[in-house]
């Protein structure tokens, strides 16, 4: 008996192959990432690289998905890579610790990969990753902040162009729009104004000014959209 034996029940055999034939690269590995490549791998995706240079701390431990007491200081990029191996023992992973730069990006992104999801938590890097998609014709689906919210029900996707109450979709809409990016981006986001009292200013490290408080199902439910929004795709794809 296969361990994918409901997954095709639901799927029927022609769908459970596309899955497993399917090639996707998830980059950012925090609370949104981790649970979208770990949904993306328990459908049977059978190849998938993972891209993520940090390592996890004790502030992660309220809502990304390998982040317990015992890796704290690991990486976050290993830990997910030796959890997806005993998801599914035969996936085709390829492990990157690290972060992306605008040359990187543009030199990992290629047409071999059916999808890519971006998790980024920071803006310049989210830029790279999604202005290189674009400018190659790889389909991409980016996660919008999970910061500051509290009700799921209030998670979709939508084009970035149609995004609302996202203070980090602004931010990218205008400046995707600067390099004539506007629209053909999928994004996930909430339609729930953000709590203002939940905002923290940073010294700026990091490519971080600013953070919002966060729950712990809410980065979970973004990366439950972005997974749903890429099997469904990739299922339906001719």
């Amino acid at each position: 008996m296969s361990w994918l034996e409901r997954t095709e029940l639901l799927t029927q055999k022609e769908g459970l192959e596309k899955i497993k034939k399917a090639n996707v690269l998830v980059v950012g590995l925090g609370g949104v990432g981790s649970f979208a490549a770990e949904f993306i791998a328990r459908a049977g995706v059978n190849k998938m690289t993972i891209v993520d240079g940090d390592v996890f701390d004790k502030t992660n431990i309220n809502r990304q998905l390998p982040a317990l007491h015992s890796t704290i200081g690991k990486s976050k990029a290993q830990i997910l890579a030796n959890r997806l191996k005993d998801i599914n023992p035969d996936i085709e992973l390829t492990v990157l610790e690290e972060f992306l730069s605008p040359e990187r990006a543009f030199e990992l992104v290629t047409p071999d990969y059916d999808y890519v999801l971006d998790c980024i938590d920071s803006i310049t890097p989210k830029i790279n990753l999604i202005v290189a998609a674009r400018r190659k014709k790889v389909k991409i689906i980016s996660s919008m902040g999970a910061g500051g919210k509290l009700d799921a029900s209030k998670v979709t996707v939508k084009d970035i162009s149609k995004t609302k109450h996202c203070k980090m979709a602004r931010t990218l809409r205008k400046r995707l729009k600067e390099l004539k990016v506007d629209k053909g981006v999928r994004a996930v986001y909430s339609e729930e104004i953000q709590i203002a009292e939940s905002l923290k200013l940073t010294d700026g490290s990091n490519y971080k000014k600013s953070y919002y408080g966060t729950i712990s199902y809410m980065p979970a439910a973004f990366g439950l959209q972005a997974a749903s929004y890429v099997i469904n795709k990739i299922l339906t794809k001719k």
